[in-house]
C-alpha cells in the first residue's frame, strides 16, 4: 500500500550555475550547500507534503545546465507534471537565454505541464542585473506564474514548491472527479501522453 495519493514529477530546468540544485537542496533537506559543484546530467530527490491532508510526493528532478547535457535532460520534459525555470537575477545572461529554454519546453513537454519562472538569487542585492519587473512581464507574456526567490536565504522557496503542490493537486482531484462521475457530453475529456494523472490551465501570473 502506497504511503501517498498523489505523485508528481518536477523538473527543474535553467542555465548552468542559476541555482537550481541549491533550490532542490533547500526545500527538500533544508539546507543550502556551500560550494555546489555542477550538476551532472541528472539528479532527483523526493519529499512528502501535505495538501489539505492529502499526501502528495514530490519527485523533484534536478537537471545540467550545461550544453553537452541536453539531450539527457530533454527526455526527462515528456513525463513532468511540472516544470521551474529558473534563472540568475544577478546575471542577465542566464535571463536572456530563457527564450531558448522555453522553446525546449514547448518542443519536448506535454502540453498540459505547468510552468512556473523562479528569478534566483536575491539575496545578492547588490549585483543584481535583472529587476523584478521584467521577470514578471516575461513570465506574463509567456503564460508563467513568477516568484523570485532566495536558496541560500530561504526565500520564497518553500512557496515556489508548496504552491505548485497545491495547483497539481487541485487537477489531479479534477480529473479524478471528472473520470468517475457519468460521462457528460458537455465536458472535454483531457488526457495525457506518458502520466496516468493529466490536467489542463495553468498557474496563474500572480
Amino acid at each position: 500500500m502506497e504511503d501517498y495519493k498523489f505523485l508528481f514529477k518536477i523538473v527543474l530546468i535553467g542555465n548552468a550555475g542559476v541555482g537550481k540544485t541549491c533550490l532542490v537542496r533547500r526545500f527538500t533537506q533544508g539546507l543550502f550547500p556551500p560550494g555546489q559543484g555542477a550538476t551532472i546530467g541528472v539528479d532527483f530527490m523526493i519529499k512528502t507534503v501535505d495538501v489539505d491532508g492529502d499526501k502528495v510526493k514530490l519527485q523533484i528532478w534536478d537537471t545540467a545546465g550545461q550544453e553537452r547535457f541536453r539531450s539527457i535532460t530533454q527526455s526527462y520534459y515528456r513525463s513532468a507534471h511540472a516544470l521551474i525555470l529558473v534563472y540568475d537575477v544577478t546575471s542577465r545572461e542566464s535571463f536572456d537565454c530563457l527564450p531558448e529554454w522555453l522553446k525546449e519546453i514547448e518542443q519536448y513537454a506535454n502540453q498540459q505541464v505547468i510552468t512556473v519562472l523562479v528569478g534566483n538569487k536575491i539575496d545578492l542585492t547588490p549585483q543584481r542585473e535583472v529587476p523584478p519587473e521584467t521577470g514578471l512581464q516575461f513570465a506574463q507574456a509567456n503564460n508563467m506564474a513568477f516568484l523570485e526567490a532566495s536558496a541560500k536565504e530561504a526565500e520564497n522557496v518553500e512557496t515556489v514548491f508548496m504552491d505548485l503542490a497545491r495547483e497539481l493537486t487541485k487537477n489531479a482531484r479534477k480529473y479524478l472527479l471528472r473520470n468517475t462521475a457519468e460521462v457528460d457530453p458537455n465536458i472535454t475529456e483531457i488526457t495525457g501522453e506518458t502520466t496516468n494523472i493529466s490536467y489542463g490551465g495553468c498557474c496563474g501570473s500572480g
